[in-house]
């Protein structure tokens, strides 16, 4: 049900379009490559065999991996693309 101009499935689309540039986000994100490192590239820390058998080109120990992801910026989970609020501005 749609209200007001808006068109019948306006609301799928918008949360459609969300997802899809997400995933085009994430999908832009290198990738290790190459071989993985034995020792983590930042605390020089023994990195499991198990890890670099599952992640092919890996270069950091789990702990710094986690601590760098936590630092990537966060993201917001609003989707402003059809608020009344993001066309006032």
């Amino acid at each position: 049900m749609a209200g007001g101009w808006a068109k019948d499935g306006a609301v799928s689309e918008q949360i459609e379009a969300s997802i899809s540039d997400e995933l085009a986000r994430l999908k832009s994100r290198r990738a290790p490559m190459g071989e993985s490192l034995t020792h983590c590239a930042d605390c020089e820390e023994e990195i499991p065999e198990a890890r670099r058998k599952a992640i092919p080109g890996v270069k950091l120990c789990i702990d710094c991996a986690q601590e760098r992801d936590g630092a990537q910026k966060a993201r917001g989970g609003i989707n402003r693309r059809g608020s009344k609020d993001s066309q006032l501005k």
